[in-house]
């Protein structure tokens, strides 16, 4: 079957679901935050070995948990909207239209389909702190920083009594990773302009992670269409793949046409942070 040469008569998105073989996506709540859900990955043990499951970090979102429902057409939960409200310091506005340019002049049969939910988006008001830095300066520690904490321990909170032990097992390299990451060694680290996270007001499906020198090593992974190939359906699922492998962070790269359209569909279809370098 050919498909249609009308970008705007595209099928909605089918991406990849599932768990992962051999293991499950579990949650755990900080007790500092109890409403937060962290998600991790927990790897069953071949039963000879005797031993329970082990838990390593996750970052395929919601598409590797059964028990999620997942609606391309209507994007991930904003769940983190919430949280960014409640700290005020922002509104909702009407933003602006998008224009022939912002999709490399595609218009007719050879525009993508816009994503079908239209959010208003969230701007800063008034002196408040709006950014992870700007709060972590001012001394304040956000759902973000205990997020990233949670996910970043593992299973530290088991192994602490000898955590001194493994923790002088290694060379630092100059590092000065902590035997437990607590919120306020991750504002810490922000604040001292050492480490970030990527979280964006307006990415409300965010799962939040800090990338830094003193916490677990990232990885990125690039997509992006060209000006000969791919769809928007195509790189939806590209973006699942990617994080599905361990990507931590995606950058979309696309060069061709449909560039804004494309990338609303990824980035309310994405639980990491969505980094572009194209002007």
């Amino acid at each position: 079957m050919n498909k249609p040469t009308n970008q705007a008569e595209f099928p909605t998105p089918t991406v990849t679901t599932g768990p992962l073989a051999g293991s499950k996506r579990v949650y755990s709540s900080p007790k500092a935050a109890p409403h937060l859900k962290v998600p991790h990955r927990e790897i069953e043990l071949h039963p000879t070995a005797m031993e329970p499951p082990v838990r390593v970090y996750d970052c395929s979102g919601p598409y590797t948990d059964p028990n999620q429902s997942i609606d391309v057409e209507k994007g991930l939960p904003r769940t983190r909207i919430d949280w960014v409200k409640a700290r005020g310091g922002v509104e909702e506005y009407e933003g602006r239209e998008p224009s022939p340019l912002d999709n490399g002049g595609a218009t007719g049969k050879y525009l993508a389909r816009e994503f079908p939910v239209r959010h208003r988006p969230l701007r800063a008001v008034g002196s408040a702190p709006v950014t992870q830095y700007e709060f972590a300066k001012a001394g304040i520690i956000t759902d973000e920083m205990i997020y990233a904490a949670e996910r970043e321990n593992l299973g530290r909170a088991q192994a602490l009594h000898d955590a001194h032990i493994r923790h002088a097992d290694g060379e630092s390299f100059g590092a000065a990773v902590p035997e437990f990451v607590t919120p306020e060694f991750v504002r810490d680290e922000i604040a001292r302009g050492r480490a970030i996270i990527p979280a964006n007001i307006n990415h409300g499906e965010l799962e939040p992670m800090v990338i830094g020198r003193n916490f677990l090593v990232k990885i990125n992974a690039n997509i992006g269409n060209s000006a000969v190939a791919s769809s928007v359906e195509e790189e939806v699922d590209k973006m699942v793949w990617a994080i599905r492998w361990g990507g931590d962070t995606v950058m979309d790269l696309s060069t061709g046409k449909n560039i804004h359209n494309t990338r609303e569909w990824i980035l309310r279809n994405s639980p990491v942070p969505i980094g572009t370098v194209p002007i």
